[in-house]
């Protein structure tokens, strides 16, 4: 009987966790995937840029290059028309495309801006306070136009 109860939990606990949270593979599960590791990774940088984590250079050179290459692939997650799932997103990312692109290739070139200001040695974290700053107000730009806070 202890079985049979266990088994039955077990198999009721598995079915809502498979009815709950987003599909990894979907669009929408793609870019949160990826936006989790923009955060991520920036909270980093600019952990070190502002003292909350020891500066270690290799760290942040290489923190930067792959915050550059992870900036360039959320985009393509977006498709054409607004899918149902539950997303943060407004609809003016479909509405006003055209925006929404110009601030994702701002939000690139502020990253490109950070590998470049990387190359600079030796690397001060002083030095690279700015370009960081940069890759961050071009985060929130586009979350105070797109995202649903």
């Amino acid at each position: 009987m202890k079985l049979r109860n266990a088994l039955l939990i077990l198999l009721a606990a598995s079915t809502l966790t498979a009815c709950g949270g987003v599909d990894p593979n979907s669009p929408l599960g793609q870019r949160q995937a990826i936006f989790k590791q923009m955060l991520k990774t920036s909270e980093d940088l600019g952990g070190m840029i502002r003292g909350r984590i020891v500066f270690d250079e290799a760290r942040f050179v290489e923190g930067a290059a792959k915050l550059d290459q992870i900036s360039r692939t959320p985009w393509q997650h977006f498709p054409q028309i607004k899918e149902e799932d539950h997303t943060n997103a407004k609809d003016d990312v479909w509405k006003r495309q055209a925006r929404f692109k110009e601030l994702a290739d701002d939000l690139e070139n502020s990253t490109a801006a950070l590998v470049v200001a990387t190359t600079a040695k030796p690397l001060k974290s002083s030095d690279l306070a700015a370009p960081v700053k940069r890759v961050e107000d071009s985060c929130k730009a586009c979350h105070q136009e797109f995202r649903n806070h």
